[in-house]
């Protein structure tokens, strides 16, 4: 009854101390009160006064009549005459120990974590855990570790940063010599009562809204689970049940999660935001001959079989079948023979698997591309192609459903003012009067039309060839394909409008034939004919929205 006195006491006003002065830590004030309630029981039993076999204190530290000198020398000593059949005999005790200290660091970081919402690095934490014991042993310590008793009472009593551990520290090597006669009267019921209080701030209520829902109900067993193995059993057992059933869990939700993130054809989906309308009729006529899978989460044994399930489906329906990667965080050797076997029977129909987004560095360290020619997933034939990003996998396969369209390039007729599409129906003279501020310009393929910071306001129609638009894509310095614009196109519009530098390249694709309006001819033309000037600057600003409609609705898409 006196240690229940006297633990309840203990735990009452730890509990309350915090809300009543934070000056003092409520620990230091539970462990004073304690001592009090002991030794006003004391009044009653003069058997409590003495230290002598007192079973309710902690008593004196014992201590070692050899010098510090000769006790670690005396053990070094010892270290050398072990035999390996009694290493051998220990290194199992060690492991578990290792093992066991490792776990009840871990376990600190994580709850201190979340109370002061910091973030531990692991290999760090263990690797100082593992040198410090080394230390410890060396020189006459035992081992120890990160535990939550101290690191709770040290952060409850005000700590602010990791230097508090220090002092912690060196406060009990102090407190240990200096005021080892109070310590001596400390009762043991005051400290099982600092241990329940820290045990009731640890208790964490949230795994009970598990309860909640049907599809958290497992992961509430987990818990139970662990706390069960942990009580009955032992630490290291709880660990390794809470680590299979997570296990598990995690391969139920990838099971019955979908490795298909988004399904399109390339009739949705085009590799530029604009292409000329010709090709455009073409792809959205012939599009839905090519479908794009993009994937996302863990290619393996439990998802192999829905996957297979999908892709077989459109082998015999689609001449290109596109799988962009950029999502998948690992791939197994299941998935990797799955994907072979789509291959084949895509080689046997004389098609093409292409693969986009195949990274060299996966999360899990792996590097895919290495790991498919391995799996002789790729090798030196053409059943499958690997392309860096989706857009250049649809641009292949779209200039495969066009044709190749640059080796007729020669044979086109230059077009007129008057045949393009922002003119026709045009007076003769407005015609001629525009035509006579322009510039007639014929440049070969490959060459630049103009680069990136171009200052020059100039605006292109395109006659005859083709030309394709580069571009950074959010801050790289790599350069994408972004657009192309053929015979009877414009290009240049946004710089001769808002008077801005050139924010891509224009190179042309073929031999390309040009009329180039310059702001200072069509300022010079507005002058003279207010509504021809009126008229283009309207069929721009309409063609350059149609374009941004485009654009728009291929990112709404990106992101359905």
């Amino acid at each position: 009854m006196r240690s229940i006195a006297i633990g309840t006491a203990t735990v009452i006003v730890a509990l309350l101390a915090p809300k009543l002065t934070k000056a003092i830590p409520g620990t230091i004030l539970g462990v004073a009160a304690g001592v009090l309630v002991y030794f006003g029981l004391a009044n009653t039993d003069a058997s409590m006064m003495t230290l002598a076999n007192n079973k309710l204190v902690l008593g004196s530290f014992a201590s070692s009549g050899e010098g510090y000198i000769s006790t670690v020398l005396a053990r070094w000593t010892e270290i050398g005459e072990l035999k390996l059949s009694q290493v051998a005999a220990i290194f199992g005790s060690a492991l578990t120990l290792a093992a066991l200290l490792s776990i009840d660091t871990l376990k600190t970081c994580v709850v201190i974590d979340q109370m002061t919402r910091t973030r531990h690095e692991p290999n760090r934490e263990l690797f100082a855990q593992g040198l410090a014991n080394i230390t410890s042993s060396a020189i006459g310590g035992i081992p120890g570790a990160g535990t939550m008793g101290a690191s709770m009472v040290n952060l409850s009593s005000g700590a602010q940063s990791r230097f508090s551990g220090i002092i912690e520290g060196l406060l009990v090597v102090l407190t240990a010599l200096l005021l080892n006669a109070f310590i001596a009267w400390i009762p043991i019921a005051t400290l099982a009562g600092i241990l329940i209080v820290i045990g009731l701030r640890m208790i964490d209520t949230k795994p009970l809204n598990f309860l909640g829902s049907r599809a958290t109900v497992f992961d509430f067993a987990v818990v139970v689970v662990v706390i069960c193995f942990a009580l009955t059993i032992g630490l290291i057992a709880a660990s390794a049940a809470g680590v299979a059933l997570s296990i598990l869990l995690f391969l139920r939700e990838q099971v019955g999660g979908s490795v298909v993130r988004h399904k399109t054809f390339v009739s949705q989906r085009s590799s530029t935001w604009y292409r000329p309308e010709a090709e455009m009729r073409i792809i959205a006529q012939k599009g839905d001959k090519a479908v794009i899978f993009e994937l996302q989460g863990s290619l393996f044994f439990g998802t192999t079989y829905e996957l297979y399930s999908v892709l077989e489906a459109e082998i015999q329906n689609r001449d290109y079948i596109i799988l962009d990667l950029r999502r998948v965080q690992s791939v197994d050797i299941t998935a990797a023979h799955m994907l072979n076997q789509v291959r084949d029977m895509l080689r046997d129909c004389g098609k093409p698997l292409l693969l986009s987004n195949v990274r060299e560095h996966l999360p899990n360290g792996r590097n895919l591309l290495e790991f498919f020619k391995q799996t002789e997933l790729i090798d030196e034939s053409d059943a499958v192609r690997v392309f860096p990003t989706i857009e250049s996998a649809i641009e292949w396969v779209e200039d495969r459903l066009i044709g190749d369209l640059s080796q007729h390039a020669g044979e086109e007729v230059p077009l007129n003012l008057q045949e393009m599409d922002l003119f026709q129906g045009r007076k003769d003279e407005t015609i001629a009067a525009l035509e006579a501020r322009m510039l007639q310009k014929t440049i070969k393929a490959g060459d630049p039309i103009y680069m990136i910071g171009d200052q020059a306001r100039e605006l292109y129609l395109i006659r005859r060839g083709a030309v394709r638009i580069m571009a950074s894509i959010s801050g790289s310095r790599q350069l994408h394909h972004i657009a192309t614009f053929g015979r009877g196109d414009f290009f240049g519009g946004l710089a001769f409008l808002d008077e801005h530098p050139r924010a891509d390249n224009a190179i042309a694709y073929t031999d390309i034939d040009l009329f180039i309006l310059s702001m200072d001819q069509f300022n010079q033309l507005a002058e003279e004919h207010k509504k021809l000037a009126l008229l283009l600057i309207t069929s721009i600003s309409r063609t350059l929205a149609h374009r941004l409609r485009h654009a728009d609705g291929e990112r709404t898409l990106m992101h359905v």
